[in-house]
């Protein structure tokens, strides 16, 4: 577990993500998720990146709550990339904010498309800007 671990702490870094195999353990581990869906409508592209880090620092503190409420092995799965910095170092050991960064779902090898429509969730593929995007997070608890 301590050798996948180290892995994660790289995982909101692609292309330094955990194996399928490390990927596939490491979530067998939990029996439960919540799924977060945002909506949202973006002007311009770059406006993406504000908004997502805006969500990822209230979604790191919902998972600090889910912790501190009895549940020491939350872990999140942000919506999007980080973007808590403007200019991303690529790696967890010169990283700005290690506490905070979190991989997306994708880095940990989950289908979003799939498993959100298992549950009944909308999602397209966005071939417009103007169209509405569906973002997923997830919150896992065991």
């Amino acid at each position: 577990m301590q050798h996948l671990i180290s892995k994660l702490d790289s995982a909101a870094f692609p292309p330094n993500t955990p194996s399928v195999v490390d990927c596939r353990q490491f979530l067998s581990e939990y029996s439960d998720a919540v799924i977060l869906h945002f909506e949202g409508l973006m002007d311009k592209p770059e406006n993406r990146y504000a908004r997502t880090r805006k969500i990822n620092a209230k979604l790191v503190k919902l998972e600090r709550q889910i912790f501190l409420g009895g549940y020491e092995r939350a872990f999140l799965l942000f919506m999007d990339s980080c973007c808590f910095c403007k200019d991303c170092t690529g790696d967890r050991e010169t990283c700005n904010q290690p506490r905070m960064a979190r991989p997306a779902p994708e880095a940990m090898t989950v289908d979003v498309y799939t498993t959100v429509r298992q549950f009944g969730f909308n999602i397209n593929v966005r071939t417009e800007y103007d169209q509405k995007m569906d973002r997923y997070a997830f919150l896992m608890v065991a």
